[in-house]
Parts: C-alpha cells; structure tokens; sequence
C-alpha cells in the first residue's frame, strides 16, 4: 500500500518540480555557484516535497496545516532563487517564466489542499 502522501497531486507535482530544478541547475548553474545558489535552490524544492509528505503521514490536520506552511515558504524560496540567478545571467527569460509559471500554479494547489483541511 502506498504512503499517503503518494496519492497528494500536490506531492506528486511538487516531486516533477524538483527534478526540473535539479536538471536546470546541472546544466545552467556555474561551478562558482555550488555551494551557494546551486545548493540553495536544490534544497529549497526538495524541501517542498520532503515538508508536504512529512506534514500528511499521520499528523492532525493542524500539523499538516503547519508542514504545508513550510511547503509553502520553501517554494517562495525556489522563486527567489529563480530571480536571482535571472538577475545574474544564469537562466535564460524562458526557463524562469516556466518555472515560475510551474510554482505558482504548485502553490495554488497547496493552498487549495490546505483550505480543505
């Protein structure tokens, strides 16, 4: 049977989104940026994804309320991190507009979850 959190759409795009950072970060991110931005932004949406399966497996409503807040502000922090690394030539326009288009549409998910708690 599988985990509770696997059956959760918003775990389920999260998890897409992850990898798509982790992707655009291999390719796109210079080696000065390893330990900074790279890192940063990697760990920021595995964050996502790792706060919205901790808060659904066998918590209360209110804590899962809680882990989805933290979903919530790391995905906030992918989206900075998207800005700068816009803002220091390290993305290209299209790449950010997708990925920022990708958050938005994955916070309004966990907010939907989240007001049906």
């Amino acid at each position: 049977m599988p985990f509770k959190f696997e059956n959760l759409q918003v775990w389920r795009k999260a998890l897409d989104l992850t990898e798509d950072i982790n992707n655009l970060a291999k390719i796109n991110f210079p080696k000065d940026e390893l330990f900074v931005l790279t890192s940063q932004i990697k760990r920021a949406a595995d964050s996502v994804v790792l706060n919205i399966a901790e808060g659904c497996t066998g918590q209360t409503n209110a804590t899962f309320k809680l882990f989805l807040g933290y979903a919530l502000r790391s995905a906030i922090e992918v989206v900075s991190c998207l800005f700068i690394a816009k803002k220091r030539n390290i993305i290209k326009e299209t790449d950010f507009q997708q990925l920022y288009n990708e958050y938005e549409i994955l916070c309004k998910m966990r907010t939907a979850l989240r007001n049906s708690l």
